[in-house]
């Protein structure tokens, strides 16, 4: 059995050759041609996309004669492991029927502070004129924002980053953790002296509120702690405690219902008030406790803590009223008496 050979002349080779690689030049030519056009229709759609948006919102925004309101900005530099999941999945579930946008910024390894470029970058994008350190949540611009925040026990908050970093949480139960496979206990770590129950990791929520100043870094700085207490004080308009969060929601609906409005009944009947909870959490022992409270670190992020507590406290007082178990909100106690110039 043979095969049958056709051979060509080197002439027509060459040319069948010549043939070929305009072929394949034509064709790479088209495929660029093609992305090219591609990546024109995504941005032509992107673009699209965000004009629609922005006209819906001004559309609802006239119909609700919200224009004023439109350019609110609030801002929650959320302090890890205080509820800020529950709290934040409020206004996740609210954006919809209260027409407002959501925007969630995460830094890179969770870093409280960003680079000079990136601040600027922020602060020109959403029109900001006074920034702090944290991981930013803004609900909702080129008014001066509102800021809000939460903060927890020390201890408390220490103790739920260990376990949280160790087995995660009910959110997501299938992400491995930093130190997954690490079954010491709390309490172990603290006996053995080791380095994350140390002291040191308690200085978290005074840098939050100090701001982007190196000083407020420096662990135990009594000039940092001054800051903060100062910040809380004058720049936000409510800075809550997770041990009483239903409070503070409420408190927020009185004061900010153009993004809050619902938010009580959503936290008490919702299936997400508390989402987030960390796995194999144990409480410690009064003795590692006491061990803890020894340290001056402890002791100036307690003051920090018991200062907003006492604040928040004050605040609510003139704002709720507590009956049969069940917080109400004050109505109304001021009038305007009278309005000059008279109108004819």
């Amino acid at each position: 059995m043979g095969f049958l050979r056709l051979k060509m002349p080197p002439k027509f080779q060459l040319v069948a050759l010549l043939a070929f690689a305009i072929v394949m030049i034509f064709l790479e030519n088209q495929i660029q041609k093609l992305e090219e056009s591609r990546g024109k229709l995504e941005r032509a759609i992107a673009r699209h996309e965000v004009r629609e948006i922005e006209q819906r919102h001004i559309q609802e925004g006239a119909k609700e004669a919200l224009v004023k309101e439109d350019d609110l900005v609030v801002i929650y530099n959320r302090v890890p492991k205080t509820a800020s999941t529950s709290f934040t999945n409020i206004a996740y579930d609210l954006c919809n029927k209260n027409h407002y946008h959501v925007l969630h910024i995460n830094t890179t390894k969770n870093n409280p502070v960003m680079s000079l470029q990136d601040q600027v970058s922020f602060v020109s994008l959403v029109h900001v004129h006074y920034y702090h350190a944290g991981r930013i949540q803004i609900f909702g611009v080129k008014k001066k924002p509102i800021y809000i925040n939460v903060i927890r026990d020390p201890i408390e908050r220490l103790v739920s980053y260990y376990y949280f970093l160790r087995f995660g949480d009910d959110y997501r139960p299938g992400l491995r953790r930093r130190k997954q496979g690490d079954k010491k206990t709390f309490d172990d770590c603290v006996a053995a002296g080791g380095s994350d129950c140390a002291p040191e990791k308690l200085w978290l929520q005074i840098p939050f509120f100090c701001g982007h100043y190196f000083e407020c870094w420096n662990i135990g700085s009594k000039w940092a702690l001054e800051q903060a207490k100062y910040n809380l004080v004058n720049e936000y308009m409510l800075v809550g405690v997770t041990e009483e969060l239903e409070d503070f929601v409420m408190m927020l609906e009185a004061a900010l219902p153009r993004f809050f409005k619902g938010a009580t009944e959503l936290y008490r009947t919702g299936k997400k008030s508390h989402l987030r909870k960390t796995s194999e959490k144990k409480p410690p022992t009064k003795e590692s406790i006491a061990r803890l409270q020894q340290s001056d670190i402890w002791k100036m992020e307690n003051e920090f803590y018991e200062f907003a507590l006492e604040q928040f406290q004050y605040v609510r007082a003139h704002a709720v009223r507590e009956k049969d178990g069940e917080l109400y909100l004050l109505a109304q106690n001021f009038i305007y008496e009278k309005i000059y110039p008279k109108t004819t």
